[in-house]
């Protein structure tokens, strides 16, 4: 009878329900049925439920469309674009960096500049007082105030003309520049055509040489404020032989022998006019900002030398003339140095120097493969000069005419940049 009942609910459940629950309708015997048969049963129920959650979550999946995903690993081109990528990351956070910091230190050289000259200023103003007949009361006290300024001004007048900020100022402006140019360049060349292995490394190189050129610690690691000898600044990497294909239809890659005679003599007035002007200026600027950074604390140091010797009967007003006047000739060459920006000026004329020797090299590189094809494209090389230089093809064309090997070194009075 139990048989009966189980077979009879088996197939009255099929006309309504799943085909699950098909399995687990006919096999749903009441246990005490079973019992009186002496019928026993393996551990079914937790195997049907089993197979139940495995067929649910089956029919669940195909109702939805939805397939786990399974891990592909990224192709090549994946790969190096995602470095061109975290590269370009890098190079865009630098710039952030260096512009927050060009920003920070050129405070730094307008606060130092008024705080050195009012305390210097302050300071020749009390020696003054305190050399004026009658003022006992008030004379050690205005003497003592007036020597503790000077030695507080001579000793930051040290420490600014060693980190000169205004030249660090310019440092960080112009590496703000590069960085966002070097971005930009980057930026074109994914947009033109997918990365490649030598496109990385050579934004790698790019950006090693940035950070070499323009440090971002001041100490330690700072440029140089006066080197024994003025070089153009260089942040590019050593100039290797291209890899560029020919653009197609071009024949020899864009160059001829015409354009290799104007490129030689473009190269020529480079070298002998424009970074030597740039170069020579430079090293001018330097002695100029040498003596003043060396004029400034002597002057500073002197006056408080001077005020400290105030009231003495043997040097009588001598040490209250030196005091005044020390102080303000050590606020006006103060003033001369930093706010003129001497340091910002030598600087400036650096990194000119540099834009200079980077056309230089440019040249040299392509001139110096032989195969055509391994050159950047002639027609393109040209158009890049001459944008860089200020001038139309035609006027690129004329200087270079103007600079042949038979003019002599003495004639030429024109110089190839017209930017500055």
């Amino acid at each position: 009878m139990a048989t009966l009942q189980a077979h009879n609910l088996f197939f009255s459940s099929s006309s309504s329900i799943s085909s699950h629950r098909k399995l687990r309708a006919g096999l749903h015997v009441p246990s005490a049925n079973l019992r009186t048969k002496g019928v026993s049963l393996p551990k079914i129920p937790q195997m049907i439920s089993l197979q139940r959650e495995e067929l649910s979550l089956r029919d669940d999946n195909a109702a939805t469309g939805c397939t786990h995903p399974q891990p592909m690993a990224p192709s090549n081109d994946e790969l190096l674009v995602s470095k061109v990528y975290a590269v370009l990351g890098a190079i865009a956070d630098r710039a952030e960096m260096h512009a927050i910091i060009g920003a920070q230190r050129n405070d730094w050289n307008h606060l130092l500049t008024g705080s050195i000259n009012a305390i210097t200023l302050t300071s020749s103003l009390m020696a003054g007082i305190s050399s004026i007949p009658g003022g006992e009361a008030h004379f050690l006290a205005f003497k003592l105030s007036s020597v503790i300024l000077f030695a507080a001004a001579t000793g930051m007048m040290l420490i600014t003309s060693k980190i000169q900020p205004s030249q660090l100022a310019e440092e960080q402006r112009n590496a703000t520049r590069l960085w966002k140019q070097l971005g930009r360049s980057i930026e074109t060349t994914l947009a033109l055509r997918p990365p490649t292995e030598l496109d990385v490394e050579d934004a790698m190189q790019k950006v090693i040489a940035l950070d070499k050129a323009y440090p971002l610690p001041l100490l330690p690691g700072m440029l140089e404020k006066f080197p024994a000898n003025v070089e153009p600044t260089q942040w590019w990497p050593k100039q290797q032989s291209r890899q560029q294909q020919a653009v197609n239809g071009m024949r020899r890659n864009g160059w001829s022998h015409e354009l290799e005679e104007e490129m030689r003599g473009i190269l020529r007035v480079l070298r002998m006019k424009d970074e030597e002007q740039y170069v020579r200026l430079g090293k001018l600027v330097l002695n100029i900002n040498k003596s003043l950074a060396t004029a400034g604390p002597l002057l500073a140091g002197l006056a408080a030398i001077g005020s400290g010797l105030i009231g003495s009967p043997a040097l009588g007003p001598a040490p209250a003339l030196v005091g005044v006047v020390g102080g303000v000739l050590a606020a006006a060459v103060n003033t001369l140095e930093h706010g003129g920006q001497v340091g910002m000026v030598f600087e400036l004329f650096r990194n000119c120097a540099g834009f200079y020797r980077r056309l230089e090299e440019e040249i040299e590189c392509n001139m110096g493969e032989k195969d055509e094809q391994r050159r950047e494209n002639g027609e393109l090389f040209e158009m890049k000069m001459a944008l860089q230089l200020g001038r139309s093809l035609s006027d690129l064309k004329r200087l270079a005419s103007y600079a042949s090997p038979s003019c002599k070194d003495e004639e030429m009075e024109e110089f190839a940049g017209k930017l500055f």
